[in-house]
């Protein structure tokens, strides 16, 4: 403990983490790394899977989605109320004051045929992807438009990773498999099936997509990672250890599986598994927090005290940045802004990475009408894309869905049955756990932390029912969160101590939004009346990764780490009531680093 407190936190990284790799998987993309490296790898979370002509479901080109792009009346009457409401609150005409006022003057656009060199970044087109094997490049393309084939290390080892092959006799053939960011560039009209593992902060099984496939479609693409990313082949994996650090949306059965894909299938001598929330505090260097995590398909809200995880105090929302970027399109279409082209975010991905960008440039929240001129490009079905100049207008109106989500209208995405959480062995069910839990509800170092196992608090030792999402907007979801802690002290030190995490809490004016609307969500019977949001010290995305790995490099004795073997043999029995107990002893660990 005395060389903990001495020692820096690059030291301890570059001694520990080089064996390390810290997994953070989430619904639209997993960020993953060795622990000793600055910043992960932030990779599109999906597959795509060539289907040969006359295999079943050969025409379905999103697997992993059951859309329903049919929204009914009441949505498009309560979408619109909120619109007015938002408006009203950021002093611009309603929709149909909008109208009269779009009439008086005319939006010019123009076609751009060719792309401009000296355009910025944010403005220049995505290509679609190449997926012949034997594709023959430009020589003066870039090396990022080269597709990602599989020519490193290790390539040969993996099964379904193709061999990028020059110029080879014969007719063209296909890439089975290509994955990441690639994969959401691949054409319609290209025979290939894309998937998505993980949809809304869970396992993406439904009856379109079976629970086989789905873990086999995850170990494919965390295999490629490793192999081709991060270089670590088959053969050397037992020399290295696992962190996952898992939204607290997962349920007992789905963080069941994916500990078997890291200690089975990818082959680690050993893993840990972190929740989220408590890994995202220890990422930015405090002790005690209301962590809200804005991903792309779901927020979550938890509050952490002491470095424990408060359970009661888990919120979980059905929206995020995604459906920011469809309510974009929404309003430009709405406003007869948007350009005269097909764009469609439910069934081509490759728009939703146009419309991703475009939010992440353009969107903020402030008062007044907010209006940029964009470029926006149409994608037809394997033919170069085209520009369209345009202004884009109301583009403070989307991120203040988080706010009001039925301007969202997240029900777009149903989601998928969850039958399959009921057919399984509860994790923590069995009289072992039970009898550990009443022995230990006594002991001081058990209870001086505040009661319950801290790597699973927020998972409940009888799970019958996956978790519900929460019908509430943001600022609520916060107050409630926070207001469901019961202390004054407390109360008082969480709402002083709000933590954005996520790609979406970059948003421009979004802090002081959410300290304005949790301020006045607060009742006012409490005696609160100061909310602040800290800024981050680690770049937003990255915060819950690099938590994992301040988390990793200070677990000495590794008690808490689950054994290959062990897990193998007997899954989650394994060693003694201590492994859990002295959990407490990591967190522990890590409240005297941060301290020091």
């Amino acid at each position: 403990m005395d060389y903990l407190k001495s020692a820096v936190p690059s030291q301890l990284a570059s001694e520990r983490g080089s064996k390390i790799v810290v997994i953070n998987p989430g619904s639209a993309n997993v960020r993953i790394g060795l622990a000793q490296q600055e910043a992960p790898l932030n990779i599109p979370h999906c597959i795509a899977r060539h289907v040969r002509e006359g295999r079943q479901g050969a025409k379905q080109y999103l697997q992993d989605q059951m859309l329903n792009s049919q929204i009914t009346t009441s949505q498009h009457m309560e979408r619109e109320k909120a619109y007015d409401i938002i408006a009203s609150l950021l002093k611009i005409p309603f929709l149909d004051e909008e109208v009269a006022h779009s009439s008086s003057f005319s939006r010019k656009m123009a076609r751009l045929d060719g792309y401009n060199p000296q355009t910025n970044m944010k403005d220049a087109a995505f290509d679609w992807t190449e997926v012949y094997e034997n594709y023959s490049p430009d020589p003066a393309s870039t090396p990022e438009s080269l597709p990602d084939n599989g020519t490193t290390r290790g390539s040969m080892e993996q099964p379904g990773i193709s061999e990028f092959k020059e110029n080879t006799a014969g007719p063209p053939k296909y890439r089975d498999v290509i994955y990441g960011d690639e994969a959401l560039k691949i054409s319609p009209a290209e025979p290939y099936c894309i998937r998505r593992p993980i949809r809304r902060g869970h396992l993406n099984i439904s009856q379109y997509y079976p629970m086989q496939q789905v873990i086999e479609d995850l170990h494919a693409i965390w295999d490629w990672i490793l192999i081709e990313k991060l270089q670590i082949p088959r053969a050397e994996r037992y020399l290295y250890s696992a962190v996952i650090v898992l939204p607290e949306t997962f349920d007992n059965r789905e963080i069941k599986e994916i500990l078997s894909i890291v200690l089975r299938d990818l082959q680690f001598s050993s893993a840990v598994v972190h929740q989220e929330g408590l890994a995202a505090v220890f990422g930015n260097g405090l002790t005690t927090a209301c962590i809200v995590n804005i991903g792309a398909q779901s927020t979550t809200v938890i509050c952490v005290e002491d470095g424990v995880s408060l359970p009661t105090t888990s919120k979980t929302l059905g929206f995020g940045g995604e459906d920011i970027s469809r309510c974009l399109l929404w309003t430009q279409r709405h406003h007869q802004t948007w350009p005269a082209i097909r764009t469609d975010c439910m069934g081509k991905p490759i728009d939703l990475l146009m419309l991703n960008r475009l939010k992440e440039s353009c969107c903020q929240i402030k008062e007044g009408e907010v209006e940029a001129l964009a470029i926006v490009h149409s994608y037809e079905d394997g033919t170069p894309a085209r520009s369209h100049k345009t202004r884009l207008t109301a583009l403070n109106i989307p991120p203040m869905g988080l706010f009001h989500p039925m301007l969202l209208v997240p029900e777009v995405y149903p989601p998928p049955p969850r039958n399959w959480f009921h057919d399984f062995d509860d994790m923590l069910d069995d009289p072992w756990n039970m009898e550990f839990q009443r022995r230990d509800m006594s002991d001081s170092l058990f209870s001086s932390f505040g009661g319950g196992l801290p790597m699973w608090d927020n998972y409940p030792l009888f799970a019958t029912k996956p978790k519900k999402e929460e019908k509430l907007g943001l600022a609520d979801a916060i107050a409630v969160s926070i207001l469901s802690t019961g202390r004054i002290d407390l109360k008082r030190k969480l709402f002083c101590s709000i933590q954005l995490i996520g790609g979406v809490s970059l948003t421009n004016g979004l802090i002081s939004a959410v300290e304005e609307s949790v301020l006045h969500a607060i009742p006012p019977t409490e005696a609160i009346d100061t909310v602040e949001v800290l800024p981050s010290r680690t770049y937003q995305s990255f915060v819950a990764w690099k938590g994992g790995v301040v988390l990793a490099i200070l677990d000495i004795g590794r008690d808490t780490w689950i054994q290959q073997e062990d897990w193998l043999e007997n899954g989650i029995h394994i060693g003694t009531g201590r492994k859990y107990k002295d959990s407490y002893y990591l967190q522990a660990q890590a409240m005297c680093y941060m301290n020091s």
